[in-house]
């Protein structure tokens, strides 16, 4: 991890005071109980899936829709911790499927239901049809997963969501906005919490994570140089999404506090510390075509090639929170995490016009772009989505 955390410019782990002062605890909830993962083999889900594992739990099945992840998920475990007495399983499912409601049916009987699957990208909003798979992801399977938890017995149900949905910009932090909302209508029939975090470094699909590939390419690297972003490890992820799932009482919402453990750095910054420490010194390019052509050649000399422009591509929010000012906090219980308090504030008139309208655009196998983001609006009348008809897409 340290290698990690100098790459994002710390040297000390969040959350490990609050980890440390809280083991017992964890250790002793985790093995005497159930678990299921779902989304396990994304970058949280496996830290996540890490996190109980160490401790012992009876029983913990993960679900995910990538076989491939699967497959990697259980050689790490195997590799870094061995094996458990209690049932570890995986199941390569898609939880929108009949096949994963049949899964429910033989095996539901879980303490802990914990949902990591998340369309996370702002590139997503582009086109209708992959916001659509957002929708379903981020808002309908979760709220499908909480029915079925209820109807299962689960004990609590957490739920992961992104800093993204407080005063959301894009599509996706909108989303997640939303699918808190249906939560907290679930949170009258079983016990449910969330975290919202920062970026988390080199997590797949990231940019970070994009470093690593554009290095065994032998491509240009590129960053945006006016974002500045907060950062937590893969581990701190989930470390937070654990605590959140243990200790949260029902309807809170866990973040990192913003503290000296946590700090803005730009992409451009990362990027440039990330080639250093690979033995590269950065060369900054002025064009995409000029970058293209040096990464044949200065490699070879010790340097690589780099361009850090502006950005301009549609989502991008100037800036990181991770509540609002109408939110009640805790900021006492923990030395290095938050916790939103929420009443169960939700208007089940509006949530159950988002699902018919949702539905109905669905059963016409047709929908435009414009027919969501007025559908967003209408959840959420203080959207502030800020559509510039660029999208990283087009982009190196």
């Amino acid at each position: 991890m340290s290698d990690i955390l100098n790459l994002i410019g710390r040297k000390n782990e969040m959350f490990a005071e609050d980890i440390a002062k809280n083991e017992l605890h964890l250790q002793k909830t985790v093995s005497e109980a159930k678990f299921l993962v779902i989304g396990g083999a994304g970058s949280i889900g496996q830290a996540v899936t890490k996190e109980i594992f160490k401790r012992n739990p009876k029983k913990l099945h993960v679900v995910d829709i990538s076989e491939n992840n699967m497959v990697e998920l259980v050689r790490d475990i195997r590799s870094s911790f061995g094996y458990i007495s209690g049932d570890f399983q995986t199941f390569a499912l898609d939880i929108g499927s009949v096949e994963y409601d049949a899964f429910i049916k033989a095996d539901g009987q879980f303490d802990y239901v914990l949902n990591l699957s998340a369309l996370k990208h702002v590139r997503s909003e582009k086109d209708p049809f992959t916001l659509m798979r957002m929708i379903d992801v981020n808002i309908l399977n979760t709220a499908k997963t909480v029915k079925q938890s209820i109807a299962c017995g689960v004990k609590k149900y957490f739920c992961v969501s992104t800093d993204k949905a407080a005063n959301p910009v894009n599509m996706m932090g909108a989303s997640k906005r939303i699918m808190e909302m249906f939560l907290m209508k679930h949170s009258e029939n079983i016990d449910i919490s969330t975290a919202r975090f920062a970026n988390v470094a080199f997590s797949d699909g990231s940019l970070l994570h994009g470093f690593n590939q554009r290095l065994q390419k032998n491509q240009p690297i590129v960053a945006p140089n006016d974002v500045r972003r907060y950062f937590v490890t893969p581990q701190e992820s989930g470390e937070l999404c654990l605590m959140s799932c243990i200790f949260g009482d029902n309807r809170d919402i866990f973040f990192p506090k913003l503290s000296e453990a946590l700090h803005l750095i730009s992409f451009s910054e990362i990027a440039v510390k990330y080639l250093k420490n690979r033995g590269y010194e950065p060369h900054l390019c002025e064009t995409e075509e000029e970058a293209r052509t040096l990464a044949k050649t200065l490699p070879a000399k010790g340097k690589w090639p780099c361009l850090f422009q502006a950005s301009d591509t549609t989502g991008e929010k100037d800036f990181e929170e991770f509540f609002t000012e109408a939110e009640t906090l805790d900021l006492e219980r923990f030395e290095n995490l938050g916790v939103i308090k929420n009443a169960p504030d939700y208007n089940s008139k509006l949530l159950n016009e988002f699902e018919l309208e949702i539905s109905l655009m669905k059963d016409n196998c047709e929908w435009e772009k414009d027919n969501i983001v007025r559908l967003f609006y209408k959840m959420l009348p203080h959207f502030g989505h800020l559509e510039t008809g660029k999208y990283l897409d087009g982009k190196m």
